[in-house]
């Protein structure tokens, strides 16, 4: 019998994602860009550059993936790289740097295979005034989809370096957006978020200046087989002004009852000196309002503990804001300077305050969202399974399985019990 030739198997490029859903959705377009371009075995680090804590990450990751893969080809990219790229290209664990627009590219990866390939491939992020959209197939072990609806952040917060690393703020065609949502959902995917860096200020660069609500209104409509469609990270002082949008959270059962908005503190002073165009009386209106409208909305929350000049008076506003505008997922961070921003040149505390104030913000957190989890014990609930025994619900809950069931799959299960942070269930 004849022996039929099978070609070896090509080696994905081995890709690790720090920081956001943004992320998250470019490691996916470079890991198919890499492979097209024949670098088989590379390893690609995409950084972040929120905090100092995720940087030192970033630079660990490096040196560990050296040791253990001496010869492999090593790409570093993402927000830290595109803000300081000389750091990264003087790591002897590095053979070339790629910036944020770079990354994205298929010619970037095409020059990294040439006889004399470049170290630094990085342009200047803030002269970019288009977002270009890729289509994708998969999302690599997960169960839910990313896409990218806007790019960049013409806000300039205190403390923060993410606009020097993502430039200012570009939208994605409608088009683009539904063509690259239908292609995933024709692959199975059940539920799609909508990201980006600031994704309330989609729209006003584009021909007519839809808004997001005007965007999340066409998608839905094109894409009647979608069952779930999720927001990400939102900005309270942006979204109240989008009619379309409030409209479709009172009454669109197919966007998730979950918004996930970026406070940062629950102090007027520490808001004003962070530059926020919120004060603490409007996020609580805000999620007074929602909830008004649609009564199951669960909110989560970014919020920084002991920034510079907070005292204990101010840091108890925060504190309160938990309670106040009912959340219950918290992701905290304790303040983390970074160099170049206004925050970093104000009078700062002591790191042991900062680590306190963010574990007493964690445990105000986890209280908040196991009392929020508790009401569902003894109901139903429609969950989509992340892995073979860990699912999420509409609200967000994590939902927790005896028994294995379908990775992706939508299924409506019993709620028994709570523990450790999640919900124990079964399917009915």
């Amino acid at each position: 019998m004849a022996t039929v030739f099978k070609p070896p198997a090509l080696v994905e490029p081995d890709v690790v994602t720090f920081g956001c859903r943004l992320n998250a959705y470019e490691s996916e377009v470079m890991r198919a860009e890499a492979l097209k371009a024949g670098l088989e075995g590379a390893i690609i680090i995409n950084t972040c550059a929120v905090t100092a804590e995720a940087e030192r990450q970033a630079r660990q990751t490096i040196r560990k993936k050296r040791r253990e893969n001496p010869n492999a080809k090593i790409i570093v990219t993402g927000c830290a790289a595109q803000i300081d790229p000389a750091k990264y290209s003087a790591m002897a664990e590095v053979d070339h740097v790629l910036g944020n627009a770079e990354k994205m590219k298929a010619d970037s990866y095409a020059a990294l295979i040439a006889d004399a390939p470049p170290r630094l491939q990085i342009t200047d992020i803030m002269e970019l005034r288009e977002a270009a959209g890729h289509l994708i197939e998969n999302f690599e072990g997960r169960a839910r989809a990313f896409i990218e609806v806007q790019q960049g952040c013409d806000h300039r917060c205190t403390f923060c370096i993410i606009p020097y690393g993502r430039g200012n703020s570009r939208s994605l065609p409608m088009g683009d957006i539904v063509n690259q949502t239908k292609r995933l959902v024709a692959n199975g995917y059940n539920e799609i978020v909508l990201s980006g860096v600031d994704i309330t200020s989609y729209g006003p660069d584009l021909p007519g200046q839809p808004k997001l609500g005007q965007m999340v209104r066409r998608l839905l409509a094109n894409l009647p087989e979608l069952p779930r469609l999720r927001l990400s990270s939102i900005d309270v002082a942006e979204i109240e002004a989008d009619d379309d949008l409030m409209e479709l959270i009172a009454h669109e059962p197919r966007l998730m009852p979950h918004l996930h908005l970026s406070l940062q503190a629950g102090d007027d002073m520490i808001l004003k000196r962070m530059k926020r165009r919120h004060s603490r009386a409007q996020a609580v209106e805000f999620c007074q309002k929602v909830r008004s409208l649609r009564p199951d909305m669960a909110f989560g929350a970014d919020l920084i503990a002991g920034f510079p000049t907070e005292t204990d008076e101010m840091f108890e506003n925060s504190l309160k804001l938990v309670e106040d505008c009912g959340l219950a997922y918290l992701h905290v961070f304790p303040f983390s300077a970074r160099a170049s921003t206004p925050a970093a040149r104000m009078p700062q505390l002591p790191m042991p305050v900062r680590k306190d104030r963010a574990a007493k913000l964690r445990a105000r957190g986890d209280a908040a969202r196991d009392a929020y989890l508790a009401r569902f014990v003894g109901r139903s609930l429609s969950v989509i399974m992340e892995t073979a025994t860990l699912g999420r619900s509409e609200e967000f809950a994590p939902v927790q399985f005896a028994a294995p069931q379908a990775i992706g799959a939508i299924l409506t299960a019993k709620v028994s019990a709570l523990a450790d942070g999640k919900l124990i269930a079964a399917p009915i």
